[in-house]
């Protein structure tokens, strides 16, 4: 069995893939530039699409806006073009590609596999010299993409990748990365075989392959063990609530997957157990049925699809893709503060985008957007973004739409309010038919005036039942102090808040950060009012406080 930290077999790490493919990505990036700039056509069209999105009041119209855009369209597709031989070299490593009486390959692959792929791209370069590696690319995408379940990754309207490709010899440093040997063994330098299928370390590559984006999107993984925090606090009542049979979740800020996984593997569980007899691949459709997923960053949204691919190929058992069924999955690339709608108690209150353009990026699905977002769901989680704004249209454009953003306001503000939107609520009581929200968050809200608003004026009228302050909680990659936010959508019930406040952080960075001390106070404790320990303290306070921000340590504008 392989480390968890291992890649493959062969020992290679997953930082050391990422930190070769930042460099392949710059070099990507370049190669981009330099057809944009022989060709202007291609940068017209750039243009027009800059032009198209401010006139939409989506972005900054100066230079320095159109500078960003072009930036940010560049890096997407150079990610894109990565990300599509990544997902392909894992899919044929694995064996996913094979025929039932032959191996498959088109990039690469461990032993016999890269000479297959190197025979591949020989006979189809062959009969036109005009051919590049470029095409040939393109050409793997396409084929790969015909395959049950995978179209989705490949689809040409929406992926960057087919709007801005490389130079032709850009393209061939791609390939010839993913085909390089090390010459001591002649074995691939990177082999993606894993007998256990993990895909982890796309989060990784989500987190930390671009720079630029990692900053322009707060790219941070959440860990498990907070996770399966929020989803035993959410997903498992609400599914004693509502029944295995309906339940919808859906995390609408979800990077790179992993709420989304681990909701699908337990609804999946449950589907087992109560239908041991049911062709697994029918109770994996029902799982990836009940999950939904929305990010602003559109290979973020990849990266989930194929994550829940894998997870649906692994849980049916599947070997091959061609004996698949084409599994379908809820997931769209957008901005879930701009589209769908405002939804309370299931009944539409107003458009969010309704009285201007309805315009959407190339990269938004905008049919798949609007039936995500304009309908409640039983269970909503997320571990939204904790920066501020940088584009002024856009960061207006949000304070017309919540109430709550608020001065200098974070991300986090305007997203627990459309966290709130998109559970289901219940104006009676007696009903119990309100959802469930979770959400690991800045705690900046609480300390800096510009939660003012969504404590005050919004909070205070929704039956908020924890806040539990893991500032002092070791979580890998974060740097921002958080909280867990846990709340029915309903009118407040009781006169108490569950609070969770801290004393003392970690002493130093522990060895497994789901077993240090913070956290396992916090993890044991919760549901134990008056508990006064080394380093947290649960208490039930009146509801009335919270209006107050009593959580606050300091107050600055």
């Amino acid at each position: 069995m392989m480390d968890e930290q291992r890649l493959h077999r062969g020992g290679v790490a997953a930082g050391e893939l990422t930190q070769a493919l930042q460099k392949l990505l710059k070099d990507t990036e370049l190669a981009i530039r330099e057809r944009l700039s022989d060709e202007p056509a291609l940068a017209a069209q750039l243009r027009e699409r800059h032009a198209a999105a401010v006139r939409a009041e989506r972005t900054e119209g100066t230079v320095k806006g159109y500078n960003a855009f072009a930036d940010e369209a560049i890096t997407q597709a150079a990610v894109h073009w990565l990300l599509g031989c990544v997902f392909v070299r894992f899919l044929e490593d694995n064996g996913w590609l094979d025929e039932r009486t032959s191996k498959v390959a088109w990039i690469a692959g461990p032993a016999d596999r890269l000479a297959i792929a190197k025979d591949r791209r020989t006979l189809f370069l062959r009969p036109d010299p005009n051919l590049t590696d470029r095409d040939y690319l393109l050409h793997v995408f396409t084929e790969v993409a015909k395959l049950p379940g995978v179209s989705g990754l490949f689809e040409q309207k929406h992926n960057p990748l087919y709007s801005l490709q490389p130079t032709a010899q850009g393209a061939a440093k791609i390939v010839e990365f993913f085909q390089k040997t090390d010459p001591d063994t002649n074995t691939l330098i990177f082999d993606f075989t894993d007998r256990e299928h993990r895909t982890r370390f796309l989060g990784d590559l989500y987190q930390n392959l671009s720079e630029s984006a990692r900053k322009r999107y707060a790219l941070c993984q959440t860990p498990g063990f907070v996770i399966d925090f929020i989803l035993d606090r959410t997903l498992t009542p609400a599914l004693d609530a509502f029944g295995l049979e309906i339940i919808r979740m859906i995390d609408p800020s979800c990077g790179s997957g992993h709420f989304l996984l681990e909701a699908f593997a337990r609804i999946f569980r449950l589907w087992q157990a109560k239908e041991p007899g049911t062709n697994p691949p029918a109770l994996v459709q029902r799982a990836l049925d009940a999950v939904y997923g929305v990010d602003l960053n559109p290979f973020a949204i990849e990266i989930s699809r194929f994550r829940l691919l894998i997870a649906a190929l692994e849980s049916s058992s599947i070997e091959r893709l061609k004996d698949a069924p084409n599994f379908q999955f809820n997931l769209a690339a957008g901005d879930s503060l701009l589209h769908g709608s405002r939804v309370r108690g299931g009944g539409i209150e107003r458009g969010l985008f309704e009285d201007r353009l309805q315009f959407f990026y190339e990269t938004e699905d905008a049919e798949e957007l609007k039936r995500i977002l304009s309908q409640p769901y039983h269970v909503v989680v997320g571990n939204p973004p904790y920066i501020n704004v940088s584009d002024s249209v856009l960061r207006e454009a949000y304070r017309d739409r919540f109430l709550t953003c608020y001065g200098k306001y974070q991300l986090g503000v305007p997203f627990t309010e459309r966290f709130f939107d998109l559970t289901l609520h219940s104006d009676d009581l007696a009903s119990k038919c309100a959802g469930w929200m979770g959400m690991i968050v800045s705690n900046a809200f609480m300390k800096r005036s510009f939660g003012k608003k969504l404590i005050e004026d919004y909070l205070c009228h929704r039956d908020l039942t924890h806040v539990i302050d893991t500032s002092g909680v070791y979580l890998p990659g974060h740097g921002t102090p958080t909280t867990i936010l846990l709340a029915r959508n309903q009118q407040p019930v009781g006169e108490n808040v569950r609070a969770v406040r801290g004393i003392r952080g970690e002493g130093k960075v522990p060895n497994d950060p789901s077993n240090a001390p913070v956290w396992r106070q916090i993890a044991d404790f919760v549901d134990e009012p008056g508990f006064d320990g080394d380093y947290i303290s649960v208490a039930d306070a009146p509801r009335g406080s919270f209006a107050q921000h009593p959580w606050r340590r300091s107050h600055r504008a």
